[in-house]
């Protein structure tokens, strides 16, 4: 297949690199200028762990255009999630009919966060990779498993497509049945995450404070009723964040899931993003409906989000 990554962000380099070994063209579109910056190249150093664990280190060439081609067979959007309604807007001139996978965060529903996108000409799913890019270096790494959701009533020749294309490259998918509810969901423990975040300063440095794990639960305890408001129904982690005591949950989160050399503390190790996006979009939507969450909310007292709080009409 010939694939058009939109963007040149960590998650769409690892999975593109991934898709050109499995014997696919790839290639990247880029804002205006930035394709003198990023240059012809970046360096890898990620993990994966598709059969094994295994550390690829290369220079890897990349193409990037900084116009729109035809002829593509398949369209990749993963960008941040603040950077959505604009690409969508771009791609619903600019990629014609080309079908069109979304791999990305969402709080909004789905119709209305790709708006003028047609849904009939897009399918949803959500990467399992992390890590970030600095000086033309990208750290990080991806899992074997990645989520799709199952077909709409139209989109079952876009799913097949990506089907074809993960399971070309040995990913395995998990077929998800509510992705709507799956991603509201994985947003609010996103937002958990980074209301941590912005306390510590930076996503590695959330790793050395088993409190702040514990406080991610107490925040997502807190977010249940935005969760309900708007017609969630809390799946399994949600359910796991809030049920599990404080403290045990704690002790699972540095023990466990991110325990010492695996891959998951990893992506938080060399993620070098800005936090706090998520909180706001949740923020924004409890005072909407009306639902006091002072955990999030008084994290924001001393950021440039706190005005952007303080006027929940903002888009």
């Amino acid at each position: 297949m010939r694939i058009l990554f939109f963007g040149r962000g960590v998650i769409s380099t690892q999975y593109a690199w991934a898709f050109e070994q499995a014997g696919h063209t790839v290639e990247f579109y880029v804002r205006k200028g930035r394709k003198e910056t990023l240059g012809s190249s970046i360096e890898l150093e990620m993990w994966d762990a598709r059969r094994g664990k295994k550390l690829i280190k290369e220079s890897w060439s990349v193409k990037l255009h900084e116009e729109m081609l035809p002829n593509y067979d398949l369209i990749i959007v993963s960008v941040n999630t603040e950077q959505l309604p604009e690409a969508a807007q771009f791609l619903s001139t600019a990629a014609g009919n080309t079908p069109i996978l979304i791999f990305n965060n969402i709080w909004q529903d789905l119709k209305s966060s790709i708006a003028p996108l047609s849904m009939n000409n897009v399918v949803f799913g959500f990467p399992g990779a992390g890590g970030g890019i600095s000086d033309n270096k990208l750290k990080g790494g991806f899992l074997k498993m990645v989520f799709l959701e199952k077909p709409r009533a139209g989109t079952e020749h876009i799913n097949n497509k990506v089907k074809e294309l993960f399971e070309s490259a040995h990913f395995k998918i998990n077929w998800i049945k509510d992705m709507q509810n799956w991603l509201w969901n994985h947003f609010a423990m996103n937002a958990a995450m980074e209301t941590e975040v912005l306390k510590r300063g930076s996503f590695p440095a959330l790793l050395n404070h088993k409190e702040s794990f514990s406080n991610v639960g107490l925040s997502m305890r807190e977010m249940i009723p935005v969760l309900k408001a708007r017609g969630a129904k809390l799946d399994a982690i949600s359910l796991l964040l809030t049920k599990i005591p404080p403290a045990l949950l704690g002790t699972l989160f540095t023990k466990v899931i991110f325990a010492k050399g695996s891959l998951p503390r990893l992506f938080v190790e060399y993620n070098n993003s800005k936090a706090g996006f998520a909180v706001l979009e949740v923020v924004r939507e409890a005072k909407k409906v009306g639902i006091p969450i002072p955990r999030l909310t008084t994290v924001f007292e001393n950021t440039e989000y706190h005005k952007a709080i303080e006027n929940p009409i903002l888009p």
